[in-house]
């Protein structure tokens, strides 16, 4: 949703989805590093919220300094504390239970369903891009199974099966996630507020998928981060309507952009002048 920055909240969180938001299809972020920077440095925490594995973010974070919580497996955890004292919060079922419940849902709806832990390194590189570690990385879920988008013409039924067997299928970027009914980005985001005792926090929401509606909803301003082609058809809607914000670029720089223009709108003067140049000219 939107809101008008017309106070300086007691505490401000960037919330991002990872894959086509802050990062391109060959995962570069690099036009949002300096932005990154000055968020660490006026404390405002940035929290991946993702698809991907607890051990994909844990490296994320080290890249891009962060030592902030985060959301994984499009909400089937949320993770946070010190290396020293970290803790971990499932919120939905367990990924054994889940892949068995694939492998029914397949049946019931006379559909192949192939997890993305079934593939060949071949196929995942093909699929996603990534290679070696980063492979065996994508793959160690704890909380989903990912798995082949089903045929165009099947994917209704799996979604109605789904629901029956009290299932949540969503939809990302390169495949679908299967969870437990209720698992989602916004309601991971919840927990989080409630594990950190942050009820009042102020969220900027930033995603670019259908997966990520659950936090955009959950957010206080919400910024849809388009693709080279533009925003997803399913997010556009929105946007029209003026629920969320439209960045300026696809991935780090128009998400870079987005934060600025609006974290400068709500903190101090001597806070918003330390802000970066923006990667782009805008607004």
């Amino acid at each position: 949703m939107l809101t008008n920055p017309a106070h300086e909240p007691a505490n401000l969180w960037v919330v991002t989805d990872l894959d086509g938001t802050l990062l391109d299809h060959h995962y570069d972020w690099s036009a949002a590093k300096t932005t990154l920077t000055w968020l660490k440095q006026i404390g405002i925490s940035v929290i991946p919220c993702t698809s991907k594995t607890a051990e994909e973010v844990r490296r994320f974070r080290r890249d891009a300094e962060l030592d902030g919580p985060f959301i994984v497996e499009n909400g089937g955890a949320i993770l946070g504390g010190t290396d020293a004292q970290a803790w971990e919060q499932g919120l939905g079922s367990s990924h054994a239970v889940l892949r068995d419940q694939l492998s029914t849902l397949a049946v019931v709806t006379d559909t192949p369903l192939t997890a993305l832990e079934d593939l060949t390194p071949e196929q995942v590189t093909d699929l996603t891009g990534l290679q070696g570690e980063a492979i065996q990385m994508a793959q160690q879920r704890q909380w989903s199974v990912p798995f082949l988008n089903p045929p165009s013409d099947r994917q209704s039924l799996v979604q109605q099966e789904a629901t029956r067997l009290n299932l949540t299928v969503v939809q990302g970027n390169r495949m679908s996630h299967l969870l437990q009914a209720g698992t989602s980005k916004g309601a991971a985001l919840d927990a989080l507020k409630q594990k950190l005792q942050q009820g009042d926090v102020h969220v900027i929401a930033l995603g670019d998928s259908p997966n990520d509606l659950p936090l955009l909803h959950a957010g206080d301003h919400s910024v849809v981060v388009p693709g080279p082609k533009g925003p997803h058809p399913r997010l556009a809607e929105f946007i029209r309507e003026g629920r969320f914000a439209l960045a300026p670029a696809p991935h780090a720089a128009g998400w870079a952009c987005s934060v600025i223009a609006y974290v400068k709108a709500r903190v101090s003067p001597t806070l918003a002048a330390s802000a970066p140049a923006p990667p782009l000219d805008w607004p």
